[in-house]
């Protein structure tokens, strides 16, 4: 038994590698490392394993070998336009890329070196991660500069320009805007940006002017509201740019303000049918009136309900509801909460379904508009097509592409609205009616009834 144990105990390291079995350790399978290599490597070194064992045992261990591309203990600094200062990554750049010491399974390169070029707006990058020193070292140029009173041409008045000059400050810079607005990139200008270029668009006259004085004076620059009515004056059709680009952040809301009332009526009618504590309060109301007026009627406009708190007896002047709400004590004591259980009637009787039916014409008409803007690009990209590049005309064919998929999703979506509206708004009288079936003083009185027919 010991000799079988130092039999073992002598056998070599690498001979144990070469002969071990599937590299698994339970669930984890590695055995696809091996390759023929490492098989080679270990044959070689087989025989001379005895010798290089004492020469380790004789000398010091070495160092180990440096890494195939050393880090850098700085950031890369790659070259960048004068003026341009950006968010820097401060990461560990490798400057070089070295073979790999012998062929393996993934190649004779690392996986940097097949990577493919990536072409980059930068004017976008540079505005996106536009760092804080820039915006003073902005500044303190911007002072420089009026300090210097370098004449500018201006030929707007002095409101326009202010204007003009108030919306700057919060938009992007005036170089972004057409390739933002071609695009229509809500990363470069949301929903507020679009509002206030809709109030910058320049008009006829205003263009004449501007080029006029330019060609009067073609040295001299021009004014930041000059200079942003031209650029803008660039993009062709801008307004119907805008308007579209607008009405496609806008449609969700204007969708939402519109349906969610209607779903609120919808929900509260099918409350109303199918609770019974409503259709006692009904029955009893009913009875009460026939009562009263010495008569055989089938029902009543729900209307009235908001009326028992006004007729009072003769007696101890208590209002009607107050001997309603006893009635439904004694004959129904088995009812529910009403008031907890019709609360799509109460979000109902809250929403304006005038506003509702003006909200809905307004979308059908925006979204008419939408159709007859689009066609105007249409022809525009067209143009763009026979005359211009083939790069500005591809983008502008995709983003038609995509705003004819989501004008003709709206127009779905209209139909459902358009069928919904009619049928519900014939019940729009009815069911705001229903919670001023309330008489808050009862309340304490009535207990459980009270707080049923608030």
């Amino acid at each position: 038994m010991k000799e079988a144990e130092s039999s073992l105990l002598d056998t070599s390291w690498s001979s144990l590698v070469k002969h071990a079995p599937l590299l698994r350790l339970n669930a984890l399978d590695f055995s696809d490392l091996w390759d023929d290599e490492d098989l080679e490597l270990d044959s070689t070194d087989e025989d001379s394993s005895q010798t290089s064992a004492n020469q380790i045992a004789a000398t010091p261990v070495p160092p180990p070998p440096p890494p195939l591309a050393p880090p850098l203990s700085v950031a890369c600094e790659s070259p960048r336009p004068s003026g341009c200062r950006t968010l820097r990554l401060h990461w560990s750049a490798l400057l070089s890329l070295q073979s790999l010491p012998r062929v393996g399974r993934f190649g004779l390169q690392s996986i940097w070196a097949g990577l493919e070029p990536v072409q980059l707006d930068t004017n976008r990058l540079e505005y996106l991660f536009e760092s804080k020193s820039s915006n003073s070292s902005a500044l303190c140029s911007l002072m420089g500069a009026r300090q210097q009173k370098q004449p500018c041409v201006s030929v707007l008045c002095v409101k326009r320009s202010n204007i003009i000059t108030i919306a700057l400050s919060s938009l992007p810079p005036v170089h972004l805007l057409p390739p933002a607005i071609y695009s229509m990139d809500n990363t470069v200008l949301d929903r507020e940006d679009i509002q206030r270029l809709q109030m910058l668009v320049p008009t006829e006259e205003e263009l004449n002017l501007i080029k006029e004085a330019k060609a009067q004076a073609p040295r001299s620059p021009l004014g930041p509201a000059e200079q942003c009515l031209l650029t803008l004056g660039s993009v062709p059709h801008l307004s119907a740019r805008l308007q579209l680009w607008a009405f496609t952040l806008d449609h969700d809301t204007l969708e939402r303000e519109i349906a969610e009332p209607l779903f609120h009526l919808k929900l509260a009618m099918e409350q109303l049918a199918a609770n019974q504590t409503f259709r006692c309060i009904l029955a009893t109301v009913l009875a009460v009136g026939n009562f009263l007026n010495g008569c055989k009627a089938k029902g009543f406009e729900l209307s009235y309900l908001g009326k028992l708190s006004q007729v009072r007896d003769t007696h101890g002047r208590q209002p009607l509801l107050h001997h309603v709400c006893v009635l439904l004590l004694q004959l129904y004591p088995q009812s529910s909460d009403l008031y907890t259980d019709i609360t799509a009637v109460t979000k109902a009787s809250k929403c304006d379904y005038t506003q509702v039916q003006l909200n809905l014409s307004q979308l059908e008409s925006l979204c008419k508009a939408c159709w007859d803007q689009l066609r105007l690009l249409e022809k525009d990209g067209k143009k763009k097509k026979c005359g211009g590049r083939k790069e500005e005309a591809g983008e502008e064919a995709a983003l038609h592409q995509r705003l004819t998929q989501f004008l003709k999703d709206c127009e779905e979506r209209l139909k459902v609205l358009r069928a919904v509206h009619p049928q519900s708004h014939q019940q729009i009288p009815l069911v705001p009616a229903v919670p001023g079936f309330a008489y808050h003083g009862e309340r304490d009185e009535c207990r459980g009834v009270g707080k049923t027919v608030q």
